[in-house]
């Protein structure tokens, strides 16, 4: 009986897993990323978007980092106060022809403080709440999102944090990449969350610094989407392999999936709205960042 049952055991076996699909990656371990927070939702790089992300499910709070005139690493995508998200102190628009005068690393932070971020409505995201607030500290923001996490049992979360620098504007708006990973690495170290962090950037040097002086420390090299070179030549300025290969959602390919995973690295694009989520899941990206996480649910990705 043994002898005839071990045959039909191997066809249904064979059956089963020839009818996997192509992407056979578990869910589970698929890096749920809300963007800045989640912007489409609650006004970016502040807590309660923070929290609204882990609320929705994220594993991962992707933010940006800048810092002031006294030092402080504090959350905000441009290092002065952006016109379509801020309002003055004296409840003033600020205006697209103002906005770099108002240089954060001219601040302090008292001053970063007096300006509003949340109750100018949106104009590409008209399901964002409006609400009062202000630019975070980085370690205020990682003190609420871990005190979140408890107090609701909910895992703790993946910090994925963007290095604003720029060659063209070291000493003008932010400290070279020198200072400014040893001080964003300082904040993350006083947290004891660097086993939880990914540090990532367009800019090859705070990332090549950062491989040097703080190798433990996992990196994402980010790709604009008007940027042309090929795979291997970005690899190559970089001068060593990251943890992870961050594109735009546009550049993401079954060949550039293959590629990263050729060589150990994972691929996470960038920012991804629900038409392309599935599509993405399908050829095998390990993780998608979005402005909108509640679309993780719909797109059937838990």
């Amino acid at each position: 009986m043994r002898s005839l049952l071990a045959p039909v055991a191997l066809l249904l076996l064979w059956g089963c897993s020839a009818r996997k699909p192509q992407n056979t990656q578990a869910m589970s371990s698929f890096d749920k990323q809300g963007h800045r927070g989640c912007r489409a939702l609650m006004p970016e790089n502040t807590i309660p978007a923070m929290l609204r992300a882990l609320e929705l499910g994220v594993t991962t709070l992707e933010t940006d980092a800048v810092i002031t005139k006294d030092s402080q690493v504090i959350l905000s995508h441009e290092p002065f106060f952006n016109h379509e998200i801020t309002t003055r102190p004296n409840g003033a628009a600020v205006t697209e022809a103002e906005e770099k005068s108002l240089n954060i690393y001219h601040m302090n932070y008292s001053e970063v403080l007096r300006y509003d971020v949340g109750l100018k409505s949106h104009p590409r995201f008209p399901l964002q709440k409006k609400m009062a607030v202000s630019k975070p500290l980085l370690a205020t923001m990682i003190d609420s999102a871990e005190a979140y996490c408890r107090r609701h049992g909910r895992p703790l979360p993946t910090y994925n944090i963007e290095t604003k620098t720029n060659p063209a504007t070291d000493g003008l708006y932010h400290p070279g990449p020198e200072a400014f990973v040893d001080r964003l690495v300082n904040v993350i170290e006083s947290r004891g969350i660097g086993a939880r962090v990914i540090i990532q950037s367009f800019d090859v040097r705070t990332l090549q610094y950062l491989h040097k002086h703080y190798p433990r420390f996992r990196t994402a090299l980010l790709i604009e989407d008007f940027d042309k070179r090929d795979f291997n030549t970005q690899l190559q300025r970089l001068g060593f392999t990251p943890t992870i290969y961050s594109p735009h959602y546009s550049l993401a390919t079954q060949a550039l999936v293959d590629s990263c995973h050729q060589r150990n690295i994972k691929i996470i694009p960038w920012t991804v709205d629900e038409a392309a989520m599935k599509e993405l899941v399908r050829i095998g990206v390990d993780g998608i960042i979005t402005d909108d996480p509640a679309l993780f649910e719909r797109a059937g990705i838990r």
